[in-house]
């Protein structure tokens, strides 16, 4: 089955949004592929508005979240693959949802083994 955080991810902020508050997402901004400006990072991880009025075209896709943000007046692309996604929460009241950590790229999980062959059944042989 695929993940089911993007569709979490895209539940949450809209009842976030549809209760009037503003959507943060918190970001492990180590993990491979993650793009954020360096100065928003504090001990490895950055907490992203994804307010409609702070953010352009937002999108929640199925491997990364990414849209144009303005850091020091300047816009930038933001891109946060889904398993740096550690939380979205409202800053208003903090409801919302933590996510559990992943490994960026990891291995699915191994397949199940093959059944061993049942055992022969021992067979009789004539002797003369």
């Amino acid at each position: 089955m695929t993940s089911n955080r993007p569709y979490l991810l895209r539940a949450i902020h809209e009842w976030i949004n549809d209760n009037g508050l503003t959507p943060h997402l918190l970001v492990e901004a180590g993990m491979p592929g993650v793009r954020v400006p360096q100065s928003a990072i504090k001990d490895g991880r950055v907490v992203l508005s994804v307010a409609p009025r702070a953010v352009a075209r937002f999108e929640i896709g199925m491997d990364s979240v990414r849209f144009m943000a303005r850091f020091g007046g300047v816009s930038q692309s933001i891109e946060v693959p889904m398993a740096a996604v550690l939380a979205i929460y409202a800053q208003e009241n903090g409801q919302g949802m933590m996510f559990p950590a992943e490994q960026a790229g990891a291995p699915p999980p191994p397949e199940a083994p093959e059944p061993e062959p049942a055992p022969q059944r021992p067979r009789l042989h004539v002797v003369k």
